[in-house]
This record gives C-alpha cells, structure tokens and sequence, in this order.
C-alpha cells in the first residue's frame, strides 16, 4: 500500500500568506493597523509582518516598501515535510517556471518558489513561526483562539484574486503545481473561462483568477480576509467612511460563492476585501464544479447589484493609460 497521498492536494495544508508591495508604506502600515485591524508582528528594513486575531502563524500579510504595488508573492503552507518534497517533485517534472530555494523570512523557514505563466511568485514551504504573544493582553482568555482581539478586526486570512490573460491555463497551473480543486467557474459565451475559484482544503475557495481586461502582467485584483459575522462589515463600512478610505463597492453578497462583501483600496491603491462566507465548507469529495454562464454574470450580484466597472479593470500595478 502506498504511503503517498491518493489526493495531490493533501499535500498542501492552507493558504499561508501574501506578500503585498507598498509605494506608501507608513500610510499602507497605518490603514492595514489602525483602520483594518491587523495586528503588527515585527518588522525588518523593508517590511512589516502582520496577522489576524485568529491567525495562528507570525504573518498572513507581508507588507513590503517598494516603488510600485501589487503582489510580490503568496505562500502556500504544506501538510508536512515529506508533502513539501512531493510538491517541489511535482513542480520541477511540470512545464511551469521553478525559481528555488530559498532561506524564507521573520514569518517562516526555507521555501520553494516558482511561477505562473503570468509572472505570479508562488511558494510553498513547512517549518513556520507560530505567533507568541510579546504582552498579557495580548494572552487569549479562550485557549482555542489565537489571540485576543480588540475593535472591529478581521478573523484570518482568507483568500487571494489574481489576474491572468489565460484562466484556462492559470487553471492548469494550480491543479498541476498545488492540486488545487475548481469549485466553481464562469463560462464566457466564447468558451474562454471568464474566472476560477480554487481550493486545496474544504474551504470553499482560497484563491480567484478574473480574467485580465487591462492589458498588464502579474497584477494583483484583491487581497481578503474573512470576519466572524457580517455584522463586522457593516460596522467596517462605517470606520471606513469616517477615515476617508474609498469604498469601491459593498457591502452586499456575491453571487459566485455567497460571500458577503466590502471591497476597499487601501492608501497604495491595493484593493483588500472583507468577506464573510457564514459557515459554508466544501465537503464532498467528489464535489460538481458550479458553472456561471455570461448571461448569469450579467444580473449582477446575489441581489441584483450591478458590478461597478472598476472592478473589472483596476488591478495593481495599475497600467499606463489604462486606469
């Protein structure tokens, strides 16, 4: 009997993080801090590590100085050492860009990077930092959460969207490198896959790939993290509001996936969600991918809100001319 996994995607445990570049670090830390409600972990000379209330690593967000915006990379954390290893086999027999090894970060120990077609830096690695409160008040009353929380913020990281010109292939991408699972999809008219919602665990999905209308290359659509309740969102739009942040659109519901949603741009011009999916998991193993045709797209979300047009073409880095 084989020791090895029969599912692929066994192999990896969870999204871990995403490393998101800046070009107005102090105004990104503060929005990130003070308005969204990450908690900083510490920092080096180029960036800050932040997380979540529930978040159990060191850092789900790596906040890095840069002169542009988007994302530098997202991590990937793996079931264990030996999974870490099938995958890194995997992604160096596949067709698809193998960068290497490397050292890893305050966050977590070595990883393996490579890339998508589309200039995406993915890593998946094992040995991580477990976040250590450094205060009493920082000491969870309740031992089955993370940390103690205050104000209005956001429970764990959640998921990624990315952009890429080819959602098919970007597809090919996540289930050869990760084994990822599509749980639902949009099908244009013109037999392109307008987007995918993948997953390598029983979430719904932790990340997106949209397809890319405005003519860049690796860019970033959102980065999300999930609240306890919806109420957190509402009470969000409201901070949000008062701190002169610009609330693209929400809040309201997807109709792909059912989240509840807000979608904000932070200082830099990232666009970060807060989402709420309730308690919806994908648990069956042989799961039917939904399908969401054009003509479904086009009623707009959940209840009719009619998707607002920069969110089909503002990604970062924003695009000469484009934005």
């Amino acid at each position: 009997m084989t020791t090895e996994p029969t599912n692929p995607s066994f192999d990896i445990a969870h999204l871990g993080h995403v490393e998101v570049l800046t070009n107005k670090f102090e105004e990104s830390l503060d929005f990130f801090t003070r308005i969204y409600g990450l908690k900083l972990s510490g920092q080096d000379e180029s960036s800050a590590y932040l997380r979540a209330w529930d978040d159990y690593e060191y850092a789900t967000l790596k906040l890095t100085k840069s002169d542009t915006t988007g994302i530098a990379h997202i991590g990937y954390r793996a079931a264990s050492p030996e999974a870490l290893e099938r995958r890194v086999a995997a992604i160096e027999a596949s067709d698809f860009k193998v960068i290497g090894w490397n050292d890893g970060d305050l966050s977590h120990g070595r990883a393996f990077r490579f890339e998508d077609p589309f200039g995406h830096v993915f890593e998946i690695y094992y040995d991580t930092n477990w976040y250590e409160p450094q205060e009493d008040a920082e000491k969870a009353a309740l031992k089955n959460t993370a940390s103690a929380f205050t104000g209005m913020p956001p429970r764990r990281l959640d998921h990624i969207n990315l952009l890429s010109e080819d959602v098919t292939e970007f597809r090919r991408f996540m289930i050869t490198c990760l084994g990822a699972r599509v749980t639902e999809y949009i099908l244009l008219d013109n037999g392109r896959l307008g987007g995918c919602w993948f997953t390598i665990n029983n979430k719904s999905y932790d990340l997106a790939c949209t397809e890319e209308h405005g003519g860049g290359k690796g860019r970033l659509h959102h980065v999300t993290y999930a609240t306890d309740q919806r109420e957190d969102i509402l009470r969000a739009a409201d901070i949000f509001l008062q701190n002169g942040v610009h609330i693209e659109t929400g809040p309201h519901k997807h109709a792909i996936q059912g989240t509840f949603f807000l979608y904000v741009w932070e200082p830099a011009g990232n666009r970060v969600e807060l989402a709420n999916a309730g308690s919806r998991l994908v648990l069956a193993p042989d799961w039917q991918p939904v399908c969401w045709t054009e003509a479904d797209r086009k009623k707009g979300q959940a209840w009719g809100l009619k998707t607002i047009e920069s969110f089909h073409t503002h990604g970062t880095p924003p695009v000469a001319g484009k934005e």
